[in-house]
């Protein structure tokens, strides 16, 4: 079973950097598919972007594309979100797991129908 501790979340001005890190504790994380999530106040969690365990393809929400870049280190069993360009409506608490691999893409979707979710790093972008 698979670990996560979200890091790097701040307030940011728009137009701004942030790098987010999932840190990962457990095995085979080198074959997982990993997902960024966020979670805006009332409403439900959503899908920003995954990276797959098996070619290392990724998956962009149309909102972030061009600004967001996922990477993983799995020597350091470590996803990072770079976010660049931030916005306003990309503010909320952002969370990783592992996620759903269909073929050899990733889906953002948990693993397993996973609900649960750890403590998220939150990011607020405000002037």
């Amino acid at each position: 079973q698979l670990q996560f501790v979200e890091s790097g979340g701040g307030m940011m001005q728009p137009g701004g950097s942030l790098r987010l890190s999932c840190a990962s504790s457990g095995f085979n994380f080198e074959y997982s598919s990993i997902g960024w999530f966020r979670q805006a106040p009332g409403k439900e969690h959503e899908g920003v972007s995954c990276i797959s365990g098996v070619d290392g393809s990724t998956y962009y929400e149309d909102s972030v594309k061009g600004r967001f870049t996922i990477s993983r280190d799995n020597a350091k069993n470590t996803v990072y979100l770079q976010m660049e360009s931030l916005k306003p409506e990309d503010s909320g608490v952002y969370y990783c797991g592992d996620v759903v691999t269909v073929q050899t893409m990733c889906m953002m979707t948990r693993f397993g129908g996973y609900d649960t979710w750890g403590q998220g790093t939150q990011v607020t972008v405000s002037s």
